[in-house]
């Protein structure tokens, strides 16, 4: 018998649970595709050890962290539902039933509705894991060799756990609700409606204003400090202390306009006779500014949950995009190894910091050594196979290489660099680029590099040599954006250098960044060099800073068998008279690269995704469910109006007017507060590469657009559907 009646009242009740289904049932089916990316990895044919695992561990964390937010979205929508159906449950006590069956029913209801939203959302789970399948090759650039339906055990236990401990909530919360509720109140709920305060509008347009002047001043101090990532030593404490205080600043102030917006919103629209006089816009604006008293603290929450949810999406996927784009330019050859010399620096360090014994052994270089003939190792295999132990040499698998000896602009036993960006800019009264300031740029200044190495790399690439005289000088720069457009205005603009006090004119009006990777690197190694003539170079007597190898494999050799031939080489120490001058540093395949970077890609694009859309369904949950909430409390004015004579038409309007604000004004402060971060991050993100944003801009929004626009159209018909049978009942008081 209670199972019927609970199954009667949900059917009867469908259009209040509604919000609660809906927000259920998405989060089942986000939790569910997003947690069988494992498979979907494997199914893409990725082939990557460990990635499978490491994806899936991530997002499994992350999918207790966006369960807690669910959860308190469930607490949230079910007191709604609580609120309606006070006096319902408070008949059913009048009529005899006590208060055990009325828990029962609530359980079993809460059941009922938890087991729908469950199947529907593994239903459209299942459904949407396979499409992102598509997806996730799409991302890590591979190609679906055989593909099958798949249905993921673990996905499945981890999202029902996540669910349960929901449900579970919900229905102790519904329990105690009943049992600690007078039948008095459960049966007046329907008349009590909540007391409406409107604020003295004068205060509240001061307290509107300093919240428009803290923002203000926020963006301001933003868009000048921007944000503390380059700063190091002392310098970073400032830093982060002043972007601590802009960061109050902007949260302070963007509660203050919430709290202010009432009283804003009644003498704007006060001054504007014509419009506040017409129709019903005096009633919808009384009815704004008494529920914008009540909501102004959530407002300004979702308003900051949404700029980190467009931020932190846009900003990820991004920068992903950026160094894919790049990656070409940042790895010119098949394989590059660094080798690293030690300077006076260096040994200063190490006698000091880690081990004086071992600053025995090194001695500070002073000249360059040849990579090509030292390269010979001893192969360590990583799973223990039987090639462990083999003696590799570069020569196996070189064709073509070139090595690039990079320079520090002053000679042996010298200390700061004669060639620093910031004197550049001082010479062109131009503004060092925000991410090289207070970095260690000016500390390191440009490398120097001779003529005849690059121009080989040159040739490898297809390119054709650059003369460069003795008295000329080249700059070159992989990174392109900002440093690069640096560089070539200085050269552009015939400015000269001072190397060694010998004055160098520009060999050509143009920084090269397409040949002027040093190595194979993720974003760039080559922030910048002075190119100059070998002869030059030889009488500069510079301090050796570091060298790399480029090597191409041999014309048809089979890149997978060539890269796997010397991994994991373990090379043995490069000794000059019994010293170490230096070494071994970075050893990177092009190919590893590349999968490095579209794992990366991958990753961030997933995470961002995951987050952001969580985050605006609960921000489009909560706003919908304080609205329908308002409409339920606001049920008898709506009928006086019916009453009084106003066109239903026109109630409507007034209720979308409501809601439209509601809904509208945190997304437009969510998104102000995002356009200053972004344009900051831009700045940022323009010393590696022009960042553009435009592409992952449009499927942010039309993914938000499609959850927060969404909730607002369920919102308003489920808000009509209310206001229509509150009129329905004009007569009947």
């Amino acid at each position: 018998m209670l199972c019927k009646l609970a199954w009667g009242n949900v059917r009867r009740a469908g259009r209040d649970y509604l919000v609660y289904l809906l927000t259920l049932t998405l989060g089942v089916t986000v939790f569910y595709a997003f947690n069988t990316v494992s498979m979907q990895v494997d199914i893409a044919g990725i082939k990557e050890e460990g990635l499978s695992e490491l994806m899936g561990s991530m997002l499994g964390y992350l999918t207790y962290f966006l369960a807690g937010v669910m959860a308190f979205l469930m607490v949230y929508a079910n007191n709604f539902i609580m609120k309606r159906r006070k006096k319902e449950f408070g008949l059913y006590q009048v009529l005899g039933m006590g208060r055990g069956r009325v828990a029962t029913i609530m359980a079993l209801e809460t059941v009922i509705v938890s087991v729908v939203a469950f199947v529907a959302g593994i239903v459209l789970g299942v459904g949407l894991s396979q499409l992102m399948t598509f997806f996730t090759a799409s991302l890590f650039k591979t190609q679906i060799a055989n593909f099958h339906f798949f249905f993921s055990v673990h996905a499945f236990n981890l999202t029902l756990a996540c669910m349960l401990v929901m449900f579970v909530l919900t229905l102790l919360l519904n329990l105690r609700a009943v049992r600690r509720t007078k039948l008095i109140e459960l049966m007046g709920a329907e008349r009590r409606n909540e007391s409406i305060k409107t604020r003295n509008p004068w205060i509240a347009i001061a307290i509107f204003a300093v919240g428009v002047v803290l923002v203000g001043v926020a963006y301001y101090r933003l868009l000048r400090d921007g944000f503390p990532l380059t700063e190091t030593g002392d310098k970073l404490d400032g830093a982060m202390s002043q972007f601590g205080i802009t960061t109050a600043m902007v949260t302070v102030g963007t509660f203050a306009l919430f709290w202010g917006l009432s009283g804003m919103l009644i003498k704007l629209l006060q001054s504007l006779r014509g419009v506040y006089w017409r129709g019903l816009n005096m009633f919808t604006v009384r009815q704004l500014a008494a529920k914008v008293n009540t909501v102004c603290f959530s407002m300004g929450v979702i308003a900051m949950i949404l700029f980190l949810a467009i931020t932190s999406v846009t900003c990820g996927m991004s920068i992903a995009n950026v160094m894919n784009e790049n990656l070409e330019r940042y790895n010119p050859v098949d394989v590059s190894q660094t080798y690293v010399y030690y300077t006076p620096e260096t040994l200063d360090y190490y006698k000091e910091y880690v081990n004086p014994s071992e600053a025995d052994r090194m001695v500070l270089a002073d000249a360059t050594v040849d990579l090509y003939a030292a390269w010979h190792g001893e192969r360590k295999s990583a799973d223990n196979n039987d090639e462990t132990g083999k003696k590799v040499n570069i020569a196996d698998v070189a064709g073509e290489h070139v090595q690039i000896d990079s320079y520090l602009s002053y000679p042996l036993g010298g200390s700061g660099p004669s060639v620093v960006a910031g004197e550049m800019c001082k010479a062109m009264g131009e503004k060092l680029p925000k991410a090289l300031e207070g970095s260690n740029a000016d500390a390191m200044g440009l490398y120097v590099t001779p003529a005849s190495q690059y121009n080989k790399l040159r040739q490898m690439m297809g390119e054709e040599p650059v003369s460069i005289g003795r008295d000329q000088y080249l700059l070159t720069c992989d990174m392109g954006g900002e440093l690069g457009d640096l560089y070539t205005k200085y050269m552009a603009g015939g400015h000269t250098l001072t190397l060694g006090g010998h004055e160098l004119k520009p060999a050509t009006d143009k920084s090269d960044e397409d040949t002027a990777a040093i190595a194979n690197s993720a974003m760039g190694s080559n922030p910048g060099t002075v190119v100059v003539a070998d002869e030059l170079l030889s009488q500069l007597n510079l301090q050796p800073y570091s060298s790399n190898l480029l090597v191409n494999y041999k014309q048809g050799m089979d890149v997978s068998k060539a890269d796997e031939s010397i991994k994991y080489t373990m090379l043995d120490n490069l000794l000059v008279d019994g010293k170490e001058p230096g070494g071994w540093g970075v050893f990177i395949t092009r190919s590893e690269m590349y999968t490095q970077a579209a794992q990366m890609n991958g990753m961030i694009s997933y995470l961002a995704i995951y987050i952001g859309f969580v985050l605006v369904i609960a921000c489009a949950a909560i706003l919908s469910i304080q609205q329908l909430s308002n409409v339920a409390d606001g049920s008898r004015s709506y009928r006086v109006l019916a009453q009084i004579g106003c066109d239903d038409r026109q109630i409507r309007h007034s209720v979308m007017a409501q809601q439209a604000v509601f809904f509208l004004f945190p997304l437009a402060v969510g998104l102000a507060h995002s356009f200053v971060a972004l344009k900051v991050i831009i700045e940022l993100v323009s010393v590696f590469g022009d960042m553009s944003i435009a592409g992952t801009v449009g499927l942010t929004c039309a993914i938000f657009l499609a959850a927060y626009g969404g909730y607002f159209l369920v919102t308003y018909l489920m808000s009509a559907g209310m206001v229509q049978a509150a009129i329905a009942t004009r007569y009947s008081e």
